[in-house]
């Protein structure tokens, strides 16, 4: 059976919507013909507003639409993945509420679409609309010309569709909210608690919510021309009722194949490949968990690219790119590591930008590690954006391979993990208790071994100073590690100083390096990571 057939006997009626998931124990023959990576790079994503909202552009035009594609040719870049929606769509879709449906260009940001917001927080919100509803009143279709631009500067143009994005849904009255959404609220997955935002997203075991979100998929594939399509199951990670995960992985499983069945269709009427992709969680149980079965799909041939990735609230370096690698072996699948532009240890830490060091240190481990790809997420050229936005061009043609961080300025930050299954145990190494006698540990994937670089250990501790902290032993992979004094680095930088330790090379490790620290006073660690390279402090 090719794989053609085997989608047909998946759906009902061909590529047809479907109503129900498969039966428990049924099982989906195996497909052959995946691609498979040929080199490492980066995979780059544009969210549905950051063009249209940035306060920089004035009087959208051609030359403009071109000119953002262009700043990414002769990067490392292989893939820009444009996001064209979130509840709603920023092109007139016929299916989808656009996102100036309700919006009067007539008037300024005091119009009802934006009275949810207060005047002095309404600028924002009309700018976005504005410049998306007037460069398409000009008939300029953002989306069109940027597929037709990328594949003129040889790079592959995909979409990227949120498939159940929430922005703001305490505000029941958000200009971002979709008809179908605000007209539907028994579709939501918890309708008995408001405790965060995922209580408010779509319910993907009512068929009408994948109805919905199919009936968008057709639409883009009918008027773009596209290199790839991703669905994005990480906007916002949260797809069935609390429970109902399990049976969700089969319904998203069918729903995958729905949808690769509809791009078989047109690859015939294209004449080129469409690949499909999906953005999951950043570990295979949490991802399974969730209900996004990426290895099945994977395994079946339905997807050529997967990105796991953290959902927003930090970087996550240690992602366990071997094991998916291991569970991916055969199927020649893309495997892309997700890069969030925020970095911080814990939930209750202020979030900081990443810079180019932060970033080269997870690239550099995920790389090292296996990954296929570095996928880019709110890594955009103006306001979200990393911290030291200077050095964008920069990070664009350095991060996507191990040969182009060699010998590069990295550091390697502990984080954690933003998202779980329900009902998953959750856990996160910091802040951590120093209690004199007793060792903290603290395990810091740092990459490739470094051979000819400075390497350190920098702890940031909270209630102890420095004359305490430089007594205190501290030692890596066993090894005593010299107090080497207060630093703080320029971008992506806690509010306190960290106290420095010189690491002796001959004792780094490729991956993990495990820093030990023997307190001799009650006080609280709350940062820790190593760098490679840089000068001493002065």
């Amino acid at each position: 059976m090719n794989r053609r057939e085997l989608l047909m006997t998946l759906t009902t009626g061909g590529c047809a919507a479907f109503a129900s998931p498969l039966q428990a124990g049924e099982k989906i023959p195996a497909v052959a013909g995946s691609p498979s990576a040929q080199f490492q790079g980066i995979s780059l994503n544009e969210d549905d507003s950051h063009f249209f909202a940035d306060e920089k552009r004035h009087d959208l035009n051609a030359a403009q639409v071109d000119a953002w594609v262009d700043q990414y040719a002769h990067t490392q870049v292989r893939e820009l993945m444009m996001c064209p929606n979130a509840m709603r769509t920023s092109f007139d879709s016929k299916v989808w509420t656009p996102i100036w449906k309700g919006f009067d260009p007539r008037t300024g940001p005091d119009q009802p679409l934006f009275a949810s917001y207060p005047p002095d927080q309404r600028k924002g919100p009309y700018h976005f609309v504005y410049n998306a509803w007037k460069i398409n009143h000009d008939g300029i279709d953002v989306y069109a010309r940027w597929i037709q631009r990328a594949r003129q500067r040889g790079i592959a143009p995909w979409l990227s569709m949120r498939m159940n994005d929430i922005h703001n849904v305490d505000d029941e009255n958000n200009y971002l909210h979709s008809d179908f959404w605000k007209q539907n609220p028994q579709f939501r997955r918890v309708n008995y608690r408001f405790a965060e935002w995922t209580d408010r997203a779509l319910d993907y075991g009512r068929p009408e919510v994948r109805q919905y979100s199919l009936a968008l998929i057709r639409e883009l594939a009918n008027r773009y021309d596209f290199d790839g399509l991703e669905l994005d199951w990480m906007r916002f990670g949260y797809h069935f009722r609390p429970g109902h995960e399990q049976e969700g992985s089969r319904i998203l499983t069918k729903f995958t194949a729905e949808v690769r069945c509809l791009l078989d269709t047109w690859e015939k009427k294209r004449g080129h490949r469409i690949r499909l992709g999906a953005r999951v969680a950043s570990r295979p149980q949490t991802a399974l968990g969730l209900g996004m079965d990426a290895i099945t799909w994977a395994q079946r041939g339905f997807v050529s690219m997967i990105v796991v990735t953290p959902f927003w609230a930090s970087i996550e370096p240690d992602m366990p790119i071997e094991l998916w690698k291991e569970l991916l072996k055969g199927t020649g699948v893309i495997l892309a590591a997700g890069l969030e532009v925020l970095v911080r240890p814990d939930y209750a830490f202020t979030p900081l930008s990443n810079s180019l060091e932060t970033v080269r240190g997870a690239a550099a481990t995920l790389l090292d590690r296996g990954a296929d790809r570095i996928h880019l997420f709110n890594y955009m050229d103006s306001d979200t954006a990393m911290d030291d936005l200077k050095n964008y061009p920069t990070l664009l043609r350095e991060v996507g391979s191990l040969k182009t961080l060699v010998g590069k300025e990295r550091r390697h930050i502990i984080t954690f993990s933003d998202t779980w299954a329900p009902g998953e145990p959750r856990a996160q190494m910091l802040p951590a208790k120093c209690v004199p006698g007793r060792w903290n540990a603290f395990r810091v994937p740092t990459g490739p071994r470094p051979t000819s670089e400075r390497a350190t250990a920098r702890l940031g501790i909270r209630g102890a100073s420095e004359d305490q902290v430089k007594t205190w032993e501290v030692r890596v992979n066993g090894e005593p590690c010299a107090y080497a004094g207060l630093i703080k680095p320029k971008y992506s930088r806690p509010e306190n100083p960290l106290f420095e330790f010189a690491v002796p090379l001959f004792v780094m490790n490729r991956g993990y390096n495990l820093i030990e620290l023997g307190p001799k006073a009650e006080a609280e660690v709350i940062w820790v990571e190593m760098a490679i390279g840089g000068a001493p402090p002065a």
